[in-house]
């Protein structure tokens, strides 16, 4: 598998191809999609939240209140309920 290099992936960052070990970096490849989500618009036409952003705020609110991981699903549902179709919140 070495010899192959099939343990071996590369992540594309913009003009950037990085090889990352799977079995070591897969943190790295968390961190990177974390920076490409905080740069992409929650929708197309969206000019002030990125996916990042609001993740971000509801995981803040859903700490400052205790809520537990059922209501931050249940908070999740209905604010994407609220979304244009083609939004990009996970």
């Amino acid at each position: 598998m070495n010899a192959m290099r099939m343990n071996k992936y590369y992540l594309s960052k913009g003009s950037h191809n990085i090889l990352l070990d799977e079995e070591s970096n897969i943190d790295v490849v968390r961190f990177f999609e974390l920076l490409k989500d905080s740069n992409e618009s929650l929708w197309d036409e969206c000019t002030t939240h990125s996916k990042l952003s609001v993740i971000a705020r509801v995981l803040t609110i859903k700490w400052d209140y205790k809520l537990s991981k059922a209501s931050y699903d249940n908070i999740i549902q209905w604010v994407k309920s609220m979304l244009p179709k083609r939004n990009r919140l996970k």
